[in-house]
């Protein structure tokens, strides 16, 4: 049986994509997925989306919303 140390080095010795899958598979086992969340965060990426290129709305780039949230907190 491997130590948890032995784990953390090797999984650390694996490639970038190979380590992403370890993580994201440690992540699932303490947050399980719920198709029903899954579901609904995919609907509202969807009506954003069409919000978007309809010109409904507008985006707002990156940096100023950082930028904003910055000022707002005073970091």
């Amino acid at each position: 049986m491997h130590s948890t140390k032995d784990i953390i080095q090797e999984a650390a010795a694996l490639p970038v994509e190979e380590r992403i899958i370890v993580v994201d598979s440690l992540l699932r086992t303490l947050n399980i997925p719920d198709p029903g969340i899954d579901a609904e965060w995919a609907a509202v990426a969807k009506r954003r989306l069409v919000e978007l290129r309809s010109g409904r709305v507008n985006p707002v780039p990156g940096e100023q919303v950082i930028a904003r949230i910055r000022e707002r907190f005073g970091r």
